[in-house]
């Protein structure tokens, strides 16, 4: 049993798939848990496709949670065209896997954070890689929380790029900006992993090739499932030259932080109309000593791709 306890809060679909992988084949920290999220899909749907990804790498034991199905500011969610485009219809680039044998939780995904937020301390480590609706939630049910957790490293936001939805909005913050803000603007110690470094980090077919030729079901599946995707960034031209690893580099960064540069800032996030689910430093506590978000502006990212395809490389040969 490792000493770090990890939570990935994650709307599942291609990437966040990778990221249970990578956080699976981790040696140095434990997968407690995943609370489920909406946003490539609907919330449902995503926790129903983490519990089929755990099952696939021999996971049986971790649990799944539900997590609330709709932003903080509306009444429902529906998924966006796009993410269908991008992840597929199912979430996880249209691969049918066999349906999960484990239950989701009875207990909620904010109760659940709560209660390792107690339990865990320092040692707890959370990835959100979708919409922060639950972690603003609990924040908001729990405020001691947020000097109780050890790290919150979040795939989200753009600040020295443009985003990804507007010119200004990352797709995840774009999903609920004030769960983002809520959070941001928290004690929670963050580490921010947004498209400035996950647009630098590619995988192309040259390394799900990798996992093919090992004749796994698993490395089979998540060939198939991130090719799917690597076909969307091509030809939704979002990239000609593969998919970036958005979610996963999230977790690898959690665990090792000297994978990306960071500057430390005040953040906020903006959620009136104008500049919609910006993320940017706050001026008005430019002066104030430490902030409590390291925003990561560069990555190594050569470094990176060779520890990602080492562990999940290794985890898919024996599943």
């Amino acid at each position: 049993m490792a000493q770090k306890k990890m939570i990935l809060d994650l709307d599942t679909g291609v990437d966040d798939a990778l990221a249970i992988a990578y956080a699976v084949a981790a040696p140095d920290v434990d997968l407690i848990g995943i609370v489920s999220s909406y946003g490539n899909n609907l919330l449902d749907v995503c926790a129903e496709n983490s519990l089929k990804l755990l099952e696939l790498l021999g996971q049986e034991d971790v649990p799944v949670f539900l997590g609330l199905p709709h932003s903080s500011t509306s009444d429902h969610f529906e998924v966006m065209q796009v993410s269908k485009d991008i992840h597929g219809d199912n979430g996880i680039g249209d691969v049918d896997l066999p349906a999960p044998k484990r239950p989701l939780e009875e207990m909620s995904g904010v109760d659940f954070y709560i209660e390792a937020a107690h339990k865990y301390g320092k040692d707890l480590i959370i990835i959100p890689t979708g919409p922060m609706t639950n972690l603003a939630a609990a924040l908001k049910k729990d405020p001691e929380i947020a000097h109780l957790i050890g790290n919150v490293t979040f795939m989200g936001g753009a600040l020295t790029v443009e985003g990804n939805v507007t010119d200004v909005a990352e797709a995840n913050i774009n999903q609920d900006a004030k769960a983002a803000n809520d959070v941001l603007t928290s004690d929670l110690p963050l580490t921010m992993v947004g498209l400035d470094v996950t647009l630098r980090t590619l995988l192309t077919k040259k390394e799900t090739q990798q996992w093919r030729d090992l004749g796994t079901k698993a490395g089979q599946a998540f060939a198939d499932i991130t090719d799917f995707y690597i076909d969307a960034y091509y030809n939704l031209n979002i990239d000609k030259n593969g998919c970036a690893l958005h979610d996963p580099l999230a977790v690898g960064v959690s665990l090792d932080p000297s994978f990306v540069q960071t500057i430390s800032l005040f953040m906020k996030v903006i959620y009136d109309e104008h500049n919609y689910a910006r993320t940017i430093g706050d001026k008005d506590r430019l002066n104030e000593p430490n902030p409590n978000v390291q925003v990561a502006v560069n990555v190594d990212k050569d470094r990176y791709l060779a520890t990602f395809m080492d562990l999940l490389t290794n985890l898919f040969k024996q599943h």
